[in-house]
């Protein structure tokens, strides 16, 4: 009895020495053979209670947030995760289960990594193939991440033979720095919220519109913070934009609902430059009639389209198109169809940085319509931090917009196109602009059998008097969003209305820019031109473009 309760109190003693024994593990990652000197080491502390996942840059108080530290509870494997979105903001989430679900192929094959003797084991997640080599020899469990933590110490990770992490020290150590760095008011929330909440802190969101409403009625007011016009087919919000930096990416999201519409409609994102001593707003308040007037010889008058010496026209964000009663016709049934219920749309609009930037301006949303119930919409405009750098502009001049944003105040369809003269804008350079191009949105209208919706019509670009770029905008993939358009009209030939191929839009989607390289432009006065071989009116029906244009580059 005396030999077996001493080797018992010799065993606990052991154990608990393993138990309070403390290491610290570094890692460094790799990638194709060359190390990835730009990342800071991972940082494991792990004992036979609990082991912490973090990088350098975290203990050493340098990270920029948000950053995150992982806790593995042991023996439970429970995961507490540990989120940092600003100074003084922490949440927190735990998982006690998904380390119980990892599956494993256990191999024969070894390694020494720093002296100790390894086995490999293989995993699959998301179809890329992970290696993870662990080590028994260390007497606890644990690793840089939560891969393998039921396996042994995990000293090397590597994913699809290219990507790897491997432990480059072992020590250890008397204490760890956890007590100086998770520290304060932690707000506890489930594992979804948790991640929605990191997600959001990654990115600065500027809220525009909320579920508000775009319809057609007198009862359609302002109030405090939006001011609605044209019936209510306009909703507009002040918004302060903060510093952009070189980098960072911009994106502007539409969801879209009907709300008692059920067609297919016009709809636009803009904003109202303040650069010039009038602008778009003085005709939104005053009326269109207001604004300068273009004429193209046809007998029309066109308020607001151009830019003059002392205007600037509206510059459209995104172009979007309504589908056909989403959500709110979801009650037509067809064999077959599961509608969606809403319409996303999200549009990278970086090249748009120099006009946003620390700028306090008017952002606008329009749906043309005529219904009372008309439309729901949320807007927000996202900024990311990013390395990639594609939009490097440092100029946006406005030309032209010819959409009608203010149709329901009395702003005429843009027919200037019958006439061989089209559109023409006059602009003079203050300086020289270096890789230029127009930044150019177009679509056809006129929803009849022989409307320029339906027949491809080209657009062709002239810079002071010299075509520059002539193309066909079309739109043949308009069948892939079918389920979009619950309240679309089907036809005997098997086809439905939002099958269609138009010109450049379909019913549910956004229209993208096309970018028009002009080459480098002197300081000075210059013309541009946009002519389209616009169909003939029959009897009340006519065809129309909707055509917008900025001038980017560098100055």
């Amino acid at each position: 009895m005396y030999t077996k309760a001493l080797f018992n109190f010799l065993a606990l003693c052991l154990c608990c020495i393993a138990y309070a024994q403390t290491y610290e593990i570094q890692y460094t990652s790799s990638y194709n053979g060359k190390t990835l000197t730009d990342q800071s080491p991972t940082l494991v502390w792990a004992d036979g209670k609990e082991n912490f996942i973090l990088n350098n840059t975290i203990r050493e108080q340098k990270s920029s947030y948000p950053f995150e530290i992982t806790k593995i509870e042991k023996p439970s494997n429970t995961v507490v995760s540990y989120a940092f979105l600003k100074p003084g903001e922490i949440i927190s989430s735990s998982d006690a289960e998904s380390i119980g679900k990892q599956t494993f192929e256990m191999t024969n094959e070894t390694k020494k990594i720093l002296g100790y003797t390894c086995k490999k084991a293989v995993t699959k997640i998301n179809s890329n193939t992970i290696e993870v080599w662990y080590t028994d020899e260390l007497k606890i469990k644990g690793g840089p991440s939560v891969l393998g933590q039921n396996l042994g110490f995990v000293l090397e990770v590597e994913r699809n033979k290219n990507s790897v992490i491997t432990a480059s020290s072992i020590k250890k150590v008397k204490k760890t720095d956890m007590d100086q760095l998770i520290k304060g008011s932690i707000q506890s929330t489930d594992l979804l919220g948790y991640k929605d909440l990191l997600w959001k802190s990654r990115f600065t969101t500027l809220k525009v519109f909320e579920n508000e409403t775009i319809n057609f009625s007198e009862a359609s007011k302002s109030d405090e913070t939006i001011k609605r016009f044209a019936n209510g087919t306009i909703i507009l919000k002040k918004i302060k934009f903060p510093a952009i930096k070189e980098g960072e990416n911009i994106f502007v999201e539409v969801k879209q609902q009907s709300n008692g519409d059920a067609y297919d409609r016009t709809g636009t994102v803009f904003f109202i430059p303040q650069d010039k001593t009038s602008s778009f707003f003085d005709g939104l308040e005053k009326g269109a009639k207001t604004l300068p007037v273009y004429e193209n010889g046809n007998g029309k008058q066109y308020y607001g389209v151009t830019a003059t010496e002392n205007y600037s026209p509206a510059i459209e964000m995104m172009r979007f198109f309504t589908a056909f009663g989403i959500q709110k016709f979801n009650h037509i049934q067809l064999k077959g169809k599961d509608w969606q219920t809403i319409s996303p749309y999200r549009q990278d609009i970086t090249e748009l940085k120099p006009s946003l930037s620390e700028k306090e301006l008017w952002v606008g949303a329009f749906i043309g319509n005529y219904d009372k119930g008309g439309h729901k919409i949320s807007l927000e405009i996202t900024i990311h931090k990013s390395d990639q750098t594609v939009y490097k502009n440092n100029t946006v001049i406005p030309l032209f917009n010819t959409l009608n944003i203010m149709e329901m105040a009395g702003q005429d369809y843009s027919t200037m196109f019958n006439q061989d003269k089209g559109l023409f804008v006059e602009f003079t350079l203050k300086k020289d602009l270096k890789n230029a191009q127009l930044r150019y949105i177009t679509t056809g209208h006129g929803g009849w059998e022989n409307g320029d919706e339906f027949v491809p019509k080209a657009n062709s670009v002239f810079l002071d008097g010299k075509m520059t770029f002539s193309f066909i905008p079309w739109r043949s993939d308009c069948g892939s969003y079918r389920l979009y358009n619950p309240a679309s009209g089907n036809f005997p030939d098997g086809l439905s209305s939002s099958d269609l191929s138009r010109s450049n839009w379909c019913p549910g989607t956004v229209t993208n820019p096309n970018f028009i390289s002009l080459g480098d432009l002197k300081a000075g006065k210059h013309t541009l031109q946009i002519k389209i071989p616009q169909g003939a009116s029959e009897g009340t029906s006519f065809s129309s473009w909707n055509v917008s244009g900025v001038l980017l580059g560098s100055q």
